[in-house]
């Protein structure tokens, strides 16, 4: 394994504004139910509980740049949320977050406590190529726990050569998703207009951290930042 990935961002997608921060986590180890992740989830949750009121969470001027950027794509971001926003709200509404595995628990971590959705794949089912652009009349995309589905075109998307792996910034593929299984990971963490650069490179490396922490991780190289 070369422990090396590069996402183009093309003009059309750089026009909306999109900017991103990448790097890969090496040699992790997946693990569920780890002690150390369930005590930092709870404190977590009791800082998110204490900082955000459900009601007022969309006046955020973080939140409220992830809103805009939906609305621009002719999106309802109260019936599809960014990731980051939609999470929140789960904490708020329930007093807990859940807990996927240790790597994916390192990227709601961070996400959460930044406000900038964070997106996890598995670097070696990978294929050719990562572009981020707008999505194609027709193209398919199969999400993490959801149907199949069909995409109109515009829409920006994360992709290889041979499929989707993100609906940005949003939903990651089924194709991609952190397994039992996984050993190298790239971190995407997804900025919009109006989202400083020095918080989406933040998010990344807050996730860094997190997985270094909690997976036994190994950093490969720097963050990249692109817009």
């Amino acid at each position: 394994m070369s422990f090396k990935a590069s996402i183009v961002l093309t003009n059309e997608v750089r026009m909306l504004g999109v900017h991103i921060a990448y790097a890969i986590v090496a040699d992790v180890k997946v693990e569920k139910n780890r002690v150390d992740v369930r005590e930092y989830a709870r404190h977590v949750v009791s800082r998110i509980v204490s900082q955000y009121n459900i009601d007022r969470l969309k006046e955020h001027p973080i939140i409220r740049a992830y809103r805009d950027f939906y609305w621009r794509l002719g999106i309802d971001p109260t019936k599809t949320r960014p990731s980051s926003e939609a999470l929140i709200r789960r904490i708020l509404r329930t007093k807990s977050i859940p807990l996927i595995n240790n790597v994916v628990d390192a990227g709601n971590f961070a996400s959460v406590e930044t406000l900038i959705p964070i997106g996890l794949y598995d670097l070696d089912r990978i294929k050719g190529v990562l572009k981020l652009r707008l999505s194609r009349e027709g193209e398919i995309f199969e999400p993490i726990g959801g149907s199949r589905e069909v995409l109109r075109q515009g829409l920006p998307v994360l992709a290889d050569d041979e499929k989707i792996i993100h609906l940005y910034p949003h939903r990651d593929s089924k194709h991609t998703m952190i397994r039992d299984t996984t050993r190298n990971v790239l971190v995407v963490s997804c900025g919009v207009p109006n989202v400083p650069a020095t918080l989406v490179v933040e998010a990344a490396k807050k996730t860094i951290d997190y997985i270094v922490r909690f997976a036994n991780g190994r950093p490969m190289g720097d963050i990249v930042y692109g817009k």
